[in-house]
């Protein structure tokens, strides 16, 4: 059923929590398909059996079996099972069995209108402050203050985020404005984005972008990347909130934040340079 539901759109799994989710979704609509096949064949059986013109005399007494009942009975315990023996146990390990920031790699989300901003905490793995008063749109779209302690080697990209393969990534998920969606298909991510909240989202990638690349050849995602986006309704530009994540494998990531780390650098002695002029 899982291959079935990848032809007709479901997005291949790339995440070691989503196989449980697919397999509640297999589960889901096999029991759908039954029903349908069960109920549509039972609606067209009447439709013929109890047709007007093979009956002269109308029969008003209604179902003498008790057959429906016991059907309906069944498909409740088996929608009982599916929830609490399937469902449940998946939620409770997304909302439950969140790593701590030292067990992962630990990442913030801030939603706006109409964009993803990633926060990076930097080599020594914790965040700078971020305040209001300092959000500009163009410079510094998070509010990060520089001048408090652990935010001098903190980054922050705009709708690219990058996480290594094969490590726990914990994100902080939060919105500046509306409530957004954090979406990532293929990782099964699916989490509100809500103002004034920080919710925690955890997940592990199991591929990296090019070997899922290798995967998506002779479909119709060939050559399209992984892709953020909004799952939301948030206003006009909804259409437009669109992001792209890359996976690395460990040696590319750590490359990628040094070379993240030495830009910062270089950005922040060009800034020195410009603060001495103004000083002549």
């Amino acid at each position: 059923m899982i291959e079935l539901l990848h032809k007709f759109g479901l997005p291949i799994n790339i995440s070691l929590q989503g196989s449980g989710i697919d397999e509640v979704n297999a589960i889901t609509h096999w029991l759908m398909l039954v029903l349908f096949v069960g109920w549509g064949g039972f609606f067209i059986f009447s439709l013929v059996k109890f047709r007007a013109s093979k009956n002269d005399k109308a029969d008003y007494d209604g179902a003498k079996s008790h057959m429906s009942s016991l059907l309906e009975a069944a498909v409740a315990v088996i929608e009982i099972l599916v929830l609490f023996g399937f469902a449940f146990p998946i939620w409770a390990s997304r909302v439950n069995d969140i790593p701590s920031p030292s067990e992962a790699v630990h990442l913030r989300v801030i939603a706006q209108q109409f964009a993803w901003n990633i926060h990076y905490p930097g080599p020594d793995g914790k965040f700078g402050q971020v305040k209001v008063d300092l959000v500009d749109e163009q410079e510094n779209p998070i509010g990060l203050d520089r001048k408090s302690e652990n935010a001098s080697d903190d980054f922050f990209t705009i709708n690219q985020l990058h996480i290594p393969v094969n490590k726990k990534i914990r994100i902080d998920l939060t919105s500046k404005d509306v409530i957004h969606n954090f979406k990532l298909p293929e990782l099964r991510v699916s989490q509100d984005a809500i103002p004034g909240m920080s919710i925690p989202v955890h997940f592990q990638a199991t591929m990296t972008s090019d070997e899922f690349l290798k995967t998506a050849v002779g479909t119709p995602r060939e050559g399209m990347g992984l892709e953020i986006s909004c799952a939301q309704l948030c206003g006009l530009g909804h259409y437009r909130m669109k992001g792209f994540f890359t996976i690395h494998n460990s040696d590319n990531y750590d490359a990628w934040l040094e070379e993240q780390a030495k830009y910062l650098e270089e950005s922040g002695d060009e800034d020195d340079d410009w603060d001495d002029e103004d000083d002549w």
